[in-house]
């Protein structure tokens, strides 16, 4: 059973057919095709962008990978951490740069799951305040379906705010 359910974590942070059971892509595969003007776009002053939401998904699985991992590594390479700032110039080169940043992240913490035995999934860890290792990994899984969503409306909205002639 054990087993069972580390696949099962495991599998809703990166679905094996690349879909989760709700139908939806993980993040990497939502900003797959997306343009550095796409990605850029706001809807409404206020909002966020593709660009900054795929800069908060790679930060949240930066920052759960490095609590799994013991809280060691390197600091999260934009700034500021949570909510990074978009390049001034939306560049293709910069938003690829940022996509293969997420594409990295997201493996890292594929990895870093992969290597947690279940037995431990009822853990806190040290100078964790309240969340087990399972209700982590469930957690990021949650976040990134959520944040994907929000992508997928995004590219929706920019095609009907553009429509093609």
């Amino acid at each position: 059973m054990s087993d069972y359910i580390a696949q099962l974590l495991l599998e809703n942070v990166q679905p094996r057919r690349g879909q989760g059971w709700h139908g939806g892509p993980t993040p990497v595969g939502a900003v797959r095709g997306v343009s550095a003007a796409q990605a850029a776009w706001v809807p409404f002053p206020g909002r966020k962008s593709i660009w900054q939401l795929t800069l908060h998904v790679a930060y949240w699985n930066h920052a759960i990978r490095r609590r799994l991992e013991g809280g060691e590594g390197p600091r999260f390479p934009r700034h500021p951490a949570d909510w990074p700032r978009v390049p001034d110039v939306a560049s293709a080169r910069a938003w690829q740069a940022d996509v293969a940043l997420l594409r990295s992240e997201h493996e890292q913490l594929l990895d870093a799951i992969a290597g947690i035995p279940s037995k431990r999934y009822t853990e806190i860890l040290p100078g964790g305040k309240r969340w087990t290792l399972g209700e982590l990994i469930l957690g990021i899984a949650q976040h990134d379906a959520y944040h994907a969503g929000q992508i997928q409306l995004l590219k929706r909205l920019w095609h009907a705010a553009r429509p093609t002639p």
